[in-house]
């Protein structure tokens, strides 16, 4: 394959999968008019239309789809080939892309990170947040974390945290103008702020369980977030209740910062779990990520 053909067919992809020409310019390092300009060239020699473009959005047409179906494995496969050099050198070396929630990044990657960095100076990561269901195979990532119920079955799971319990927390200020709820129901009764799910647009339901029995409130107030972190905040700073990981809010818990209500309803999960597909060829720094930030339970 000429070296133009390999580089056209590649820009092809990355705009293919990005939906977007700037999203994928930015990956390949190019200008978006020169990108532009190269799937033209590519669409005019071969004297067929590749992607159909709007004002807003990008998509493959139906020639299109099937050339990316047909050859995107195969750029996968070069990929993880040219990746697969670093396992002869002495260290692992490369990138690890990794998308999690933003919870995720304090409890999980913060306490172990720096050590890990120290010990393989040849390996970079990147962690993207995002708290939707974001397809890790469209958008290029090594691996994605989700809690344990939460993982597609034809993904390889590694357990990376122990399991997780979560709660609903106050500021004292807050809870000293309201009565502070004694079952989960009484939280209509409260200011309480809401998390938007990216993925489906809906508001989260707050979980609960007691003596077996799992379900759900759907709460209401004057603050809709779409991050752990800034509920938090909110709720340090006395605008209403909030629901988080019982290990992110026990710091500001023991400070007496805030204070935990409906304690005896707290439901607990399988932990966080790092996935990725299972036919995915592992690089020597994805398996050192992988071996670092496994759980190893004490």
């Amino acid at each position: 394959m000429p070296r133009d053909d390999f580089s056209e067919l590649r820009a092809f992809l990355e705009v293919a999968r990005e939906r977007s020409f700037t999203r994928a310019a930015v990956k390949l390092g190019v200008t978006r008019s020169a990108l532009s300009h190269t799937i033209r060239g590519l669409e005019e020699r071969h004297g067929i239309r590749l992607l159909s473009r709007t004002t807003r959005d990008v998509a493959p047409t139906a020639a299109g789809q099937r050339l990316a179906e047909r050859i995107g494995p195969h750029f996968e496969s070069i990929a993880a080939e040219v990746g697969a050099l670093g396992a002869l050198r002495d260290t692992p070396s490369g990138e690890v892309r990794v998308v999690c929630p933003d919870d995720v990044t304090e409890m999980i990657f913060r306490p172990r990170l720096a050590g890990f960095l120290a010990n393989y100076p040849d390996i970079s990561v990147e962690l993207v947040i995002d708290n939707g269901f974001t397809n890790i195979v469209e958008r290029q990532f090594d691996a994605g974390v989700r809690l344990g119920e939460a993982v597609a079955r034809d993904m390889v799971a590694v357990r990376i945290g122990p399991d997780m319990r979560y709660c609903v927390v106050g500021s004292p200020a807050y809870l000293a103008r309201r009565l502070a709820p004694t079952v989960p129901h009484e939280l209509t009764d409260h200011n309480c702020i809401n998390l938007r799910l990216p993925t489906s647009g809906a508001l989260y339901a707050w979980e609960f369980e007691k003596d077996g029995r799992a379900f759900s409130v759907r709460v209401d107030g004057q603050l809709i977030l779409s991050d752990f972190r800034s509920a938090l905040d909110s709720a340090l700073d006395g605008i209403g209740l909030t629901y988080a990981p019982a290990v992110l809010v026990a710091r500001y818990v023991k400070a007496g910062q805030l204070r935990e209500v409906l304690t005896d309803w707290s439901p607990t999960f399988q932990g966080h779990h790092l996935y990725y597909p299972s036919r995915r060829n592992l690089s020597p720094a994805f398996r050192a990520f992988i071996d670092a930030f496994r759980h190893r339970s004490r």
